[in-house]
């Protein structure tokens, strides 16, 4: 499975509304993350930021966008954070929310590492608004690659994605957007032929990275490791 993606181009930070600590730490996370949507909704409503909403809402004058959120699959049940998010958000913006596009596997990412993160890489599927224009919405941000893939699917089936929002994150996850110089830093020392390797099992170069997942590789010692890691992960393999 090789989901797409696209290369990032001027895309503009996710903006993340709180910390982990007071997101991961409500006593109404775990069940929110295991699909109680009354749970999400106490937990979204207690951590989402009016600062960055309004923020959002400066930076989509002239706009209309569609909210889509990651439906991830967890180990227990489906994540009901994104989505109450989105419909949270969507109160404040005045703006659609499509509830059809779904993740279509189990990644297991959270907890995960980097590599396994890299090796399991989450698939979307439902359909795009051709020439629409959407805004991405997480419960979490960490290196990026769901709402890359999230993206892909978007942009790959016609529509527009804008901007993306996160509950929380990291925050330098906060940038998506690869940077010039960690691509060239990327190929610099790795060379082409791990990126002719990725391009083959990913189903993308390593422009389409985002910028943690790129400085994840640029930290690794060499490309014989990034392949055996890799492998490795994808030992525990992705469930339908």
């Amino acid at each position: 499975m090789k989901p797409p993606r696209t290369p990032w181009q001027n895309f503009p930070d996710a903006l993340i509304h709180a910390g982990e600590s007071a997101v991961k730490q409500h006593p109404a996370y775990w069940e929110a993350k295991t699909g109680d949507a009354v749970a999400a909704s106490f937990l979204v409503n207690a951590t989402l930021n009016r600062g960055q909403v309004e923020k959002l809402s400066t930076f989509l004058r002239g706009h209309h966008p569609i909210l889509v959120s990651a439906h991830a699959y967890e180990k227990h049940g489906v994540n009901a954070i994104p989505e109450v998010f989105a419909d949270e958000l969507a109160k404040y913006l005045d703006c659609p929310v499509d509830s059809g596009v779904v993740q279509v596997n189990v990644v297991s990412h959270t907890g995960a590492d980097g590599f396994s993160r890299l090796a399991r890489q989450p698939a979307f599927d439902g359909p795009i608004l051709p020439g629409a224009e959407y805004i991405m919405v997480d419960d979490f941000v960490g290196m990026g690659g769901t709402l890359a893939n999230l993206r892909g699917h978007i942009e790959s089936n016609g529509g527009n994605v804008i901007a993306a929002v996160a509950l929380t994150g990291k925050p330098h996850s906060a940038k998506l957007r690869l940077e010039q110089r960690t691509l060239d830093e990327l190929r610099k020392k790795h060379g082409t032929e791990l990126e002719r390797w990725w391009q083959e099992r990913f189903g993308h170069a390593f422009d389409a990275l985002t910028e943690s997942e790129a400085r994840y590789l640029v930290r690794t010692a060499d490309a014989a490791t990034i392949r055996d890691r890799i492998a490795a992960a994808e030992q525990t393999g992705n469930c339908p």
